[in-house]
């Protein structure tokens, strides 16, 4: 048996302690249809055990850095570490290595983006006997075969930038593979957020420069929280398929943080991927007309002077590790994993079961649906699939495929 099959199967064992008669097992009646439970008690049908299954936005290295703990860790806290992602089945991740705006009115993100990614290869090192770093396609079938999980580099926070494309060689070479270019919530120097001010109209030439660099390099090209005239712009602009690593439909919640029909019709139009969210905010629209406070942050509402060190910004954000949602939701607009698997629906229709895929962003601070706790619980995605009549296929390019195609044709391996 292959070490990963060995792994996932893991999951399918009887709960320790849990011993039944013989005579028990066999006046059991056979049941086609149930689902096999993990050693925690948890769902994990074949499907989803035999599937490849990868996500495109799942937060890391934040906490482990400010908080000195390590990703192989089981936290007795948050949404993701390496243990329970293996119980969740996952096979690969993007890593999103995140600089948040509380770095950047004083201008230390290239230097929190240098720490968080030299973790990232520290920890992925430190725990290669479960997980190895990816830089193409055939890295990840590679690390799978040997029973391992992937890691796929991601930024998110591409503020520091400011377009030197010096800077984005060295992380290239540093092992970054995909890069969101719009500074989480801000405006940066060559492209417009969606909720931020528009500086540049979407892109500018500069940005267009940028597109180009990461075309030659072979760099996956994010365009997760961009304007819609910048996703529109930069679907055109690339050679590649861009993607969407994490949001839900504008068509269905009206935050700006959605993308557009129109703008899910260009990625697709050129074979990208949208990465489905897990959160309300941007698929329930009962949570979305329930919830008045808001959710996103930008450096104004982070930091009304500059603080003076590094370390006082880390202290800042520290106070909000694990980045993860702490309020309370009311049944009637808590999302059930149904509704979640209706966006993925919508999605489907709209552009093709090619063109959609998970972008969890847990440790990111979503409000999860109520089956999920945290990243162990990723097979009630598919179960909920499997309730809508999907076919093994489609959810199995959904779960995974899908990144793994774009990676390949975008890296070129």
């Amino acid at each position: 048996m292959k070490r990963r099959d060995l792994i996932k199967g893991l999951t399918l064992l009887p709960i320790a302690g849990s011993v039944l008669p013989l005579n028990s097992l066999l006046a059991a009646p056979k049941n086609e249809n149930r689902i096999p439970l993990t050693p925690q008690g948890k769902p994990m049908p074949k499907l989803h055990r035999k599937a490849f299954v990868m996500d495109g936005h799942v937060h890391v290295m934040t906490r482990e850095l400010l908080m000195n703990t390590d990703i192989g860790q089981r936290y007795s806290d948050g949404t993701v570490d390496l243990p329970r992602a293996i119980e969740g089945g996952l096979d690969a991740m993007f890593f999103s290595v995140y600089t948040p705006e509380h770095y950047y009115p004083g201008r230390f993100e290239t230097k929190n983006t240098l720490r968080v990614i030299n973790l990232a290869l520290d920890q992925i090192k430190n725990n290669d006997s479960v997980i190895e770093l990816a830089l193409n396609a055939s890295d990840i079938k590679r690390i799978n075969k040997k029973g391992k999980m992937a890691a796929f580099l991601d930024l998110e926070g591409a503020f520091d930038l400011d377009g030197d494309l010096n800077l984005l060689r060295a992380l290239y070479r540093l092992g970054l593979r995909s890069m969101q270019l719009t500074a989480h919530n801000t405006t940066n120097a060559f492209i417009d957020t969606c909720n931020d001010v528009s500086k540049w109209g979407g892109i500018n030439e500069l940005g267009k420069t940028i597109i180009s660099e990461m075309n030659g390099l072979g760099m996956i090209i994010n365009i997760a929280h961009a304007s819609n005239d910048a996703i529109l712009q930069t679907a055109e602009a690339s050679k590649h398929p861009v993607i969407y690593s994490h949001g839900g439909f504008y068509g269905i919640v009206p935050h700006p943080r959605c993308i557009t029909d129109e703008a899910a019709k260009a990625i697709a139009s050129k074979g990208g991927v949208i990465g489905i969210h897990f959160g309300s905010l941007f698929n329930n629209p009962k949570y979305w007309a329930w919830q008045t406070a808001p959710k996103e942050t930008t450096p104004a509402s982070v930091n009304q002077t500059v603080l003076s060190t590094i370390e006082e910004v880390d202290q800042e954000v520290l106070k909000e590790v694990p980045l993860v949602f702490n309020g309370t939701i009311p049944d009637e607009y808590w999302m059930h994993v149904d509704q979640l698997a209706r966006v993925i629906d919508y999605g489907v229709n709209l552009v093709g079961e090619d063109h959609v895929a998970l972008g969890c962003d847990l440790d990111g601070g979503p409000e999860l649906p109520r089956e999920i706790e945290d990243i162990s619980d990723y097979p009630q995605i598919t179960m909920a699939m499997q309730r809508l009549g999907y076919s093994d296929q489609r959810i199995k390019k959904i779960l995974g495929l899908n990144w793994l195609r774009v990676i390949r044709e975008v890296t070129g391996d």
